[in-house]
């Protein structure tokens, strides 16, 4: 699949007064399950034009659909991983995968990755890189998967999700949109977003849950070729609109999405989308491309 970058034409002006066009497709469907069929066959066309891609990969509970449905056209038709290669966006600082616990018990973002997706596909263990959140140098740590990234060639899709608070990976309000891969303290609504989520399931308190993460910065993130960001539910509505038509700032950091020169997609679902103030217009260009097969 090919992303046509002229879907929509923004005028965005940062917090330096600068403004510039912004050309990315906004795909908004109707429901969560649209949202990740979409998006999976996004991530499958790159991995079957280039077999030894590589994919920026997400966590957090809106790609699980997506990964979910790699999955399954892995196992029904064949979608070949074992030349991909793949990097995660972050980790919690101090813990790491560990397989002699349940699931629910082991909150790395490696076990999710790996019980997600990983392990039903055929993707070769030394091709997966995710921040390890047990290193003993974290900042050493850091600059050592920046070079990888570079000697991977960069990568060719990153997916993304978008916070509650319009952060990008562990990239807080005020991160710098120039940031590289770093540990970074994770603020108040993080923390009580990830403890709902994940931790109170697992039995883990509030107080024991990690207060630091690694995490790609801005920049790194930026320096992708192509980027897909991910949003579901009206929870999300507010900030996916300050995200794309709001402001470049760094108080919200996936405006950030407004600053990459490559190919750029948004896949919504109707929750989601619902604040856009462009909505219809979106909506009326995903129609344009269906109707003359773009």
């Amino acid at each position: 699949m090919v992303m046509y970058r002229n879907s929509a034409r923004i005028c965005c002006k940062t917090e330096s007064g600068l403004k510039g066009d912004l050309n990315m497709d906004v795909i908004i469907k109707g429901d969560y399950e649209g949202l990740s069929k979409y998006a999976a066959k996004v991530i499958a066309g790159f991995v079957r034009k280039k077999p030894d891609c590589v994919l920026g990969l997400a966590t957090g509970s809106t790609p699980i659909g997506t990964y979910r449905e790699l999955i399954r056209m892995h196992k029904e038709e064949g979608l070949d991983f074992s030349g991909v290669r793949t990097f995660n966006l972050d980790e919690y600082l101090g813990i790491g995968i560990d397989l002699s616990k349940p699931y629910n018990e082991d909150q790395s973002y490696a076990r999710f990755m790996y019980e997600e997706l990983f392990r039903h596909v055929n993707i070769k263990q030394e091709n997966v890189h995710i921040p390890d959140g047990r290193a003993k140098d974290p900042e050493k740590f850091c600059k050592w998967y920046e070079e990888e990234i570079k000697r991977a060639g960069g990568i060719d899709l990153q997916l993304l999700g978008i916070g509650g608070d319009g952060h990008w990976a562990f990239n807080e309000p005020g991160s710098s949109l120039a940031s590289r891969t770093r540990v970074q303290a994770l603020m108040k609504q993080t923390l009580d977003d990830n403890y709902e989520l994940f931790y109170k399931n697992a039995g883990v308190s509030r107080e024991e849950m990690p207060h630091f993460a690694i995490t790609m910065g801005i920049g790194t993130i930026l320096e992708a070729r192509n980027i897909m960001m991910l949003a579901s539910g009206s929870k999300k509505a507010d900030v996916v609109a300050k995200a794309l038509e709001g402001p470049v700032t760094s108080q919200v950091t996936a405006s950030a999405i407004q600053l990459h020169p490559g190919g750029v997609i948004v896949v919504l679902d109707e929750g989601a989308a619902s604040k856009l103030a462009n909505r219809e217009h979106y909506k009326h260009m995903e129609k344009l491309k269906e109707q003359y097969s773009l």
